[in-house]
Order: structure tokens, then sequence, then C-alpha cells
């Protein structure tokens, strides 16, 4: 029998490189997100590996549509084996006196409360079975923060601190939990942070070569074909051309 996971925020950028990843990885795929369009597409691209595709269209954000949404799976999807919480954004690029309350409020509701929310609903079905493994999306804002970062920064740190609570709290029960920190990846990230502005998403990777998706998926690849007794904690994954959230080398 495959296994099976479970890829929120997989409409594009690393959660689309991962669902593609673990489809060719002989994995049985649920994907979440919230433009169905473009869920229905990838689940169609996700089969031509011989593999089955459970699409579920719900926002992170509202625990009820969450809830709603894994309780309405048939029982032999219920249980994930892997679940791989990628849904994040950042909002806005301001300093903290400046700073939006609606993008405040969006980063916090998707990066921290509703990673909360999708563990909470699939962690029930690992400990039963004593076997799972849980890869958080991290970043390296996760580890620095940086000018006009401060709440987005602040999520991440969440992220990291509930990802080591996890790990702590699940040990009993045979579970991995693993988080991944990539520092400047080129997907859609910019654009939303920059709410639509293309040029200025687009300055971001000027002069350098970012991370891609595709990268990252690699990297969850060795995370979970690991041998049972071996966990990844955490990876640390940056472009050459950066060395820090804050320093890096771009040509011309």
């Amino acid at each position: 029998m495959k296994k099976i996971a479970l890829v929120t925020g997989a409409t594009s950028g690393i959660g689309k490189a991962c669902a593609s990843m673990l489809a060719r990885n002989g994995y049985n795929l649920i994907i979440t997100g919230r433009r169905e369009n473009r869920l229905n597409e990838l689940a169609q691209k996700l089969k031509n590996n011989n593999v089955e595709v459970k699409t579920l269209v719900f926002d992170v954000r509202h625990k009820e549509e969450v809830e709603r949404a894994i309780e309405s799976l048939p029982r032999q999807w219920s249980n994930p084996d892997v679940l791989i919480n990628n849904a994040g954004l950042a909002a806005g690029a301001d300093p903290i006196q400046e700073g939006d309350w609606n993008d405040w409020e969006q980063m916090i509701d998707t990066n921290v409360k509703g990673l909360l929310a999708v563990s909470k609903a699939v962690i029930p079905g690992m400990i039963s079975r004593k076997q799972g493994h849980i890869i958080n999306v991290s970043s390296i804002a996760g580890s620095e923060v940086y000018a006009n970062g401060n709440v987005y920064c602040a999520s991440k740190h969440a992220v990291h601190a509930i990802t080591k609570g996890m790990r702590i709290d699940l040990l009993p029960h045979n579970i991995k939990v693993s988080s991944i920190s990539p520092g400047m990846v080129e997907t859609e990230f910019s654009l939303i942070r920059y709410h639509g502005d293309k040029e200025k998403a687009d300055k971001v990777y000027e002069g350098l070569t970012p991370l891609y998706a595709e990268d990252v998926a690699d990297a969850v690849e060795f995370m979970i074909t690991r041998p049972g007794h071996v966990n990844v904690n955490d990876m640390l994954l940056m472009p050459t051309a950066q060395a820090s959230a804050v320093y890096n080398h771009r040509e011309g």
C-alpha cells in the first residue's frame, strides 16, 4: 500500500514542488490550497506518476474549514503518513510603527495558527499508528530578524518554537518532526509580500541566483527518505550568494 502525504499551500512555489517530488516518490497525495483551479490542474499532472490525488480547498486561517476538510476525507485517506505544513506568507515590509494590522493578522493566522490547525487535525492519526513525519516549512527569518521583517520574523520564530515543542511532545509516539528553513527562494513570495507590485518583487532577486522551489523540495526529499531511526531536526538551506538574512552578494 502506498504511503499518503498531505501538503498545504500546494498551489504554487515550495508546496507545489514538494507535491511533485512526493508523487515521483510514489506517495498518494492530499493537496490543499485556496485556489481550486490550480489544485485541480496540479492534481491532473501528479496523477501522471501513477498515484492517487485528493484535493481539499480551504484557508488554513479558518480552523472550522480545516476540520471540515480533514473530516471529509474517506477513511482510507484520513491518516497521512507525512504532513508538510507549507502554507505561509509574508505580507508587507514596513517598519513596525508603520505596519498594517491586517497584514499582521494574515501572517499570524496563516503561518502560526494555520500550521497548528492542520497539525491538530492530523496528529491523532499518527499517534494511533505510532508513526508519521511532520515537516514544517520555516525560514531563515525564524533564526534571524531583519529590518522591516518584524511580524513575519516573529511568525517564523514561532514555527521554530512550535516545531521543537512538537518534537518533544511527540517523542514517545515515534513521530518524526522536522523543519526546513530556506533563505531567499524565488516563488510568488515577494509578489505577495509587496501586494502584487511586480517591480518591487523582481528587484529582490536581481543580480544573484536565489534558491528555487525545486531546491527546497530536493532537501525535503532527503528528510523523508532517511531510515526510521534518523530524523533531520532542522535544515537551513541558503543560496550560495546569500550568507545570512541580510548579507548577500549581487553581481553588477
